[in-house]
């Protein structure tokens, strides 16, 4: 073993060992190993960035955009729409919409087409009366099931597809991927339709679920109140061990939704309070309030509401209290079948004009709940309310975050977001969607078809195909066509030109970007084909169909534990070690180690949407095994005989 070799060897350990330590971001532990690689002479400085050039990195990043005109042109609602079916059973129901997330994942990013579907699987789960978690769960398996259908359908293709290039044939091409891909991914399909039960029956962390105090309560500050001409924040300060939160303000009958911490209280104000029961004495001695009225949540003190048959489709309801019509607020109760509803107290007065200058907060539009969850790629992770101003920037008040299942003890606005936190915001609903679009939330509230030009959901749609189509038949290499849609895109503003790089998950392309030098150090260096000679000769003996076996085995179990497009990259130069140790066709073992990075199924962290429902569907991480090791064993047996016959070894 050279000192090149040990050097790469000992880079590669601890790089893998950072991936599944965890406490780094993928696309920061891949920099550091080419930084690592540059510094220890391993890789020339002047290529060490030659990846951010690479054609698979050019065909990620323009497949995101493509991806993101489908969603925002409304071309993929058109197709759910018309697909899924409105009284069919649990397994046609699951069916089709596994089927529909599995196609689409084909062909745009799968983790946009799991958060398109996100909202019915919850809708179908509320229909049939399943938890949410049973329903969720297979469509995420499906969605990554459906990415190793196409070279362009998950990055770990693209990479193998490159891979193959540098070793002097051609990439491999667009549906290369299909004979053994689409085979997995079907039956793959069919069996977590069939064995949704061995999802476990977990309760969704929702409404219901969130600790957020049982009252909404109104407290006057009077001129004897210690608080009386106090700042907000210092006011907040005080309730830290309380439990309670001051959601509202009402200032000369005019209500100001979740007001800035920098708003000085004065006499005569009412605050709106978050409190449980047992606290709300404690609190309203500590502030010196009195109290105005008390709204309990589950049944709000009104008068006797006008209530049709909305309330049997669990649809929003207005009501309007005596005390003070111009008074908002969002509560839920229940009908007789005991399903939730919301009420909202909708407000009549006119808002002051000075105080609408002082507050973004201030507005007569409907004040709602929502449920949204945190995506693995959003900007939220690691912050918290305060330091993304969520008061002051968007007026909406973060009343509880639910994390695996769990909920929140912590005092919220100081409470740091991870990705598959389940997040119950309150606002207008404007500003709730502005939120989910900056910070890459998904909305599990029900969405409204919302097409603004048919044309646009036609161009973008035409523009993939013709993408699709150009690198399919060998017309434009894939990098290049996929790059022609992007700019068709922005002619044709199927995504608006100041949007396009908004789109693109820098993180997976500076992974990808940073890895592929790395993993090209480990094939020149003769790393790769050193591990490889071991693994043949004390593992696999010699036997071609076990080291088949065995790469796919390790590729699989490595895609569980961290990103699978690291994965592939590390995995590739090994697979094609192998195969020149055994003399046999490299083909087979590359394609043994697009299946396997497309199999991450029994750990929330191996995938992106398998932490994209951890939240909404109340999951703890030793919950993927159960369906997913009985799926990981199936793709096996499928994928082995198929990887003989139409990749002959």
């Amino acid at each position: 073993m050279t000192m090149q070799q040990s050097i790469i060897i000992l880079i590669l350990l601890v790089t893998i060992g950072m991936f599944l330590w965890g406490r780094w971001r993928h696309d920061m532990i891949a920099l550091a190993a080419l930084l690592a690689c540059v510094l220890s002479g391993v890789i020339d400085p002047a290529i060490a960035f030659n990846g951010f050039g690479h054609p698979a990195v050019i065909t990620v990043a323009c497949v995101l955009v493509l991806s993101a005109g489908l969603q925002s042109s409304g071309a993929v609602d058109v197709l759910t729409r018309h697909a899924m079916p409105k009284d069919a059973g649990p397994l046609v129901s699951m069916g089709v919409l596994i089927g529909v997330g599995a196609l689409l994942s084909g062909f745009m990013n799968n983790v946009g087409a799991m958060a398109l579907l996100m909202p019915v699987a919850l809708q179908i789960a509320n229909r049939l009366e399943l938890p949410p978690g049973r329903v969720l769960m297979p469509l995420a398996f499906g969605t990554i099931l459906g990415g190793m259908t196409t070279m362009i359908g998950t990055p770990p293709n693209l990479i193998v597809s490159g891979f193959r290039a540098q070793q002097g044939s051609a990439g491999f091409g667009m549906f290369d991927f299909t004979p053994v891909g689409f085979a997995v991914a079907l039956l793959g399909c069919v069996f977590v339709v069939l064995a949704w039960r061995l999802v476990p029956a977990r309760k969704q962390a929702g409404n219901e679920g969130f600790e957020t105090g049982a009252y909404l309560t109104e407290a006057r500050v009077t001129e004897k109140s210690k608080i009386a001409d106090k700042r907000l924040y210092d006011i907040e300060n005080e309730l830290d061990d309380s439990g309670a939160q001051i959601v509202g303000l009402i200032r000369n009958d005019v209500k100001i939704n979740a007001p800035s911490g920098g708003r000085v209280i004065r006499a005569g104000d009412i605050l709106v309070l978050e409190a449980e029961v047992d606290s709300l004495g404690t609190v309203l001695a500590t502030l010196g309030l009195e109290l105005e009225e008390s709204v309990p949540v589950a049944k709000p003190i009104m008068d006797e509401p006008v209530v049709d048959d909305n309330v049997k489709n669990n649809t929003s309801v207005h009501l309007q209290t005596k005390a003070d019509p111009s008074v908002t607020l969002a509560s839920t109760t229940e009908d007789k079948q005991g399903k939730t509803v919301k009420a909202d107290v909708k407000a009549e007065s006119k808002p002051d004009e000075a105080a609408k200058k002082e507050d973004k907060g201030l507005n007569n539009e409907e004040v709602i709940l929502m449920e949204l969850v945190v995506r693995p790629e959003s900007s939220l992770q690691g912050r918290s309310a305060t330091n993304i101003l969520l008061r002051t920037r968007y007026s909406l008040n973060l009343l509880a975050i639910s994390r695996a299942g769990s909920r929140s003890k912590s005092r919220l606005r100081n409470f740091r977001m991870q990705a598959g936190d389940l997040l119950l915001l309150q606002g207008t609903n404007e500003s709730l969607l502005e939120f989910a679009s900056d910070y890459g939330c998904v909305p599990l509230a029900k969405r409204e078809l919302k097409i603004p030009d048919k044309k646009l959901a036609f161009f973008a749609a035409l523009i993939m195909l013709l993408a699709v189509a150009g690198a399919a038949f060998g017309l434009l290499p894939a990098a290049v066509s996929f790059a022609v849609g992007v700019l068709a895109s922005m002619a044709l503003k199927t995504v608006p030109p100041r949007t396009v790089y908004n789109v693109i998950d820098w993180p997976i392309i500076v992974l990808l970007a940073a890895l592929i030098p790395v993993a090209g150090a480990m094939e020149s260096t003769g790393t790769a084909a050193l591990i490889a000679t071991l693994l043949m000769e004390y593992v696999a003996q010699g036997n071609a169909i076990v080291a088949l076996a065995m790469i796919l085995i390790v590729t699989m179990f490595l895609s569980d534990l961290m990103n699978n497009a690291a994965t592939a990259a590390v995995m590739c130069p090994i697979a094609i070690g192998a195969a020149l140790a055994l003399g046999v066709n490299g083909d087979s073992f590359l394609m043994a180690v697009a299946i396997g990075a497309s199999c991450a199924f029994l750990t929330p962290i191996g995938h992106q949407n398998n932490t994209l429902i951890l939240g909404p569907g109340g999951f703890k991480f030793s919950d993927y095994w159960r369906l997913g090791l009985p799926l990981e064993i199936l793709v096996i047996v499928v994928a082995l005989p198929l990887l003989i016959v139409f990749w002959p070894l």
